[in-house]
Parts: C-alpha cells; sequence; structure tokens
C-alpha cells in the first residue's frame, strides 16, 4: 500500500477543483500513507464558452476528457458535479461513491437583492440553463432571459457587464466558494425544480479496480447515492438531456423516498409536474415509473417536438 499514488482528474475551474481538493483532503485523511495528487484536465466544454451548451452537444462535455484519462489509466478518479453527468457510461467506467448532498436549488443573485417577484417586468435574468429557462417563462412570462456561459466568477462579473437584472446558478457551487452572502434568494422547488444530481459530487473511477473503489467507500452518502439513482432513472426513461426541460429532485425521510419529476417546452407554455412516494430501495423502479407518467401525461408530445427541431 506504501508504494500506492493516486491522481484525481478534474476541471480547471475553481469550483471543480474546490471539490476535488474537498475529496483530496478527505482521502488524505482516511488514508494518510497514501500520497494524493490532482490532474487538471481541460474539457471541451471548458474550452467553448461562447455556444449554449444544447447546441454542442451537451453537460457531456464538461467529463468526455475526464473519462478518457480514466480509461487511459492516466488518473485514477475524476471528481464530476454529478448534475454535468451524462445518463450513459463508458462500459468500464462507474460512479464509485456519491457525496452528502448540498443545498439541491436554484439561487438568485440580483442588482439591489430584490426577490424574484419583485424583479421589475421584463426584468433581464441570465442562464445559460433550459430547465431554469423553461419553468421561469411558465412562472413569469414576463422576463427576458439571456443565454449565460462560463465558470462562477464569469456568470457573476456578467451581471454587472451584460447589463442583467439578475442571474440564477445552483446554490451549491455558491456555497462550496464561499460566496453564500451573494445569494439574494433559494428559489423554491415549486418554481423551479432542480436539475437532476444538483448540489451532488461523484466520484468516478474503473469498474473493475476493486481496490480503488473500497478506497471511496467510506465516502459515500446512502441516501443522496439513492436520491441520484432515481432522479438519473427519470432522465433516462424520458431520454432527455441538456436539450431537454427537466426537473428531476427526489429527497427522503427514513425509507420513503418522495420524487417529484417536471418536463416542460421550451417556451414554458406547456409543463407537466408529478410526484411519487416509495421505498428508497426501490429508487430507480420509482424512477423509471416517474419517467413514463409524466410521458403519459403529454411528456412525449414536448420530447417528439424538441428532438425533431
Amino acid at each position: 500500500m506504501e508504494s500506492r499514488r493516486i491522481k484525481i482528474g478534474s476541471r480547471g475551474s475553481p469550483l471543480a477543483l474546490w471539490q476535488a481538493n474537498w475529496i483530496k483532503e478527505q482521502l488524505e485523511s482516511q488514508h494518510p500513507d497514501i500520497p494524493v495528487e490532482i490532474v487538471i484536465i481541460k474539457t471541451s466544454g471548458d474550452k467553448i464558452q461562447d455556444v449554449p451548451l444544447a447546441k454542442i452537444g451537451g453537460k457531456g462535455l464538461f467529463v468526455k476528457e475526464l473519462e478518457e484519462a480514466l480509461l487511459r489509466k492516466d488518473v485514477d478518479f475524476a471528481v464530476h458535479s454529478m448534475k454535468d453527468m451524462p445518463i450513459k457510461f463508458p462500459f468500464a467506467l462507474c460512479i464509485a461513491s456519491v457525496t452528502k448532498r448540498e443545498n439541491p436549488f436554484d439561487a438568485l443573485i440580483s442588482r439591489d437583492n430584490i426577490k424574484l417577484n419583485d424583479l421589475p417586468k421584463g426584468a433581464k435574468v441570465g442562464t445559460g440553463s433550459l430547465r431554469r429557462i423553461s419553468q421561469l417563462l411558465h412562472y413569469r412570462p414576463d422576463l427576458k432571459l439571456i443565454p449565460l456561459r462560463g465558470n462562477l466568477e464569469t456568470r457573476i462579473k456578467k451581471l454587472e457587464t451584460e447589463g442583467l437584472d439578475a442571474i440564477i446558478l445552483a446554490a451549491a457551487g455558491l456555497i462550496r466558494m464561499g460566496w453564500e452572502n451573494k445569494i439574494s434568494e433559494i428559489i423554491s422547488p415549486e418554481i423551479l425544480l432542480p436539475a437532476m444530481g444538483q448540489g451532488a459530487v461523484g466520484i468516478e473511477t474503473r469498474k473493475h479496480d476493486v481496490e480503488n473503489q473500497i478506497l471511496l467507500a467510506d465516502m459515500d452518502d446512502e441516501n443522496t447515492h439513492l436520491a441520484l439513482d432515481a432522479e438519473r432513472a427519470v432522465v433516462a426513461r424520458l431520454e432527455g438531456g441538456c436539450n431537454v426541460p427537466i426537473g428531476a429532485f427526489a429527497t427522503i425521510e427514513g425509507d420513503e423516498m418522495i420524487l417529484r419529476g417536471l418536463v416542460a417546452s421550451l417556451d414554458g407554455k406547456t409543463l407537466y409536474k408529478n410526484e411519487l412516494k416509495g421505498n428508497k430501495v426501490k429508487a430507480v423502479a420509482l424512477g423509471n415509473e416517474m419517467g413514463n407518467t409524466l410521458l403519459d401525461m403529454g411528456g412525449d408530445k414536448i420530447m417528439q417536438e424538441i428532438q425533431s427541431n
């Protein structure tokens, strides 16, 4: 064991590096005899900043090069924001551990700390997420939604440089970076249902590297992992990706899982929501049931319309 060295692959953004260093510290605490280093890997999603994700292949562009490094055995683990993870993994890879979830909701950062309901009519709100855009247009069709890309710092700066009234970001990233004081409002899931996996950090490794998976075992939070399994099953059943406005959010109380799902049209005029309850050990089955229900409600027509464009 003394000769082992662990290499963690990470994107180079400040938030990605915070997450990778957080995992590094936990590994070093649990296994002080094993040196751990971080290897920064630039992904396609980081290189292309001026085009909406939905037009260039979706959030999978943030993980492709990391997974290639894993497959080449250049790194042992890759640390991801789980909301960026595609549904399908390369056959030889898996998510071995999911850490306890941070705040899963969306956060509003606005000029003068104005709340969402108090933004003036026609206010310009920046976000790069079709899920957020569709739900916001459904809730407040008067808002003018402005495409927003870049890391957290870049997007926060654009609040000023682009003349925006507000921007919407995942609360988890702001909290992890110590910028909770910038948040004007945590937006209720009744208004903005979170994305699959939002707030959760996952560690990907090679499926057959049993020793590496053993190293990660203590970091896995069972309830977060089960919630993630249910949410990802919803998106898998809908066959949706970054170009489809889908929300999926599971909570667990005791052994009971409460799963909420949503699919919406791009213009926000049509929105289907549902809630299901079941035993948490049947997370994937509950996610599949939610996906089927949303399709039956009319989600299938939304999917066909989006995919035909």
